[in-house]
């Protein structure tokens, strides 16, 4: 069974919300400059939604690890 477009975008927001975060903190302690850490944080949330997104949507065609239906049905 494969993932709807909504189910596959809402678990890439949720999980670029927490990786961003880490992204954030790291940056402020590297740089000591809030407003640039939130930039770097916005553009590395933005981009990897959008690569776990496509991510995601490739991995519904790719069979490996599914079951396989069976061959036949009564």
């Amino acid at each position: 069974m494969s993932e709807s477009n909504t189910r596959s975008l809402a678990k890439a927001v949720s999980y670029r919300v927490l990786g961003s975060t880490g992204t954030v903190l790291v940056f402020f302690i590297l740089s000591g400059n809030i407003t640039l850490s939130l930039g770097a944080g916005a553009i590395d949330s933005l981009l990897k939604i959008a690569l776990y997104f496509l991510h995601e949507r490739m991995w519904n065609y790719i069979p490996y690890g599914r079951p396989k239906p069976p061959e036949y049905q009564i």
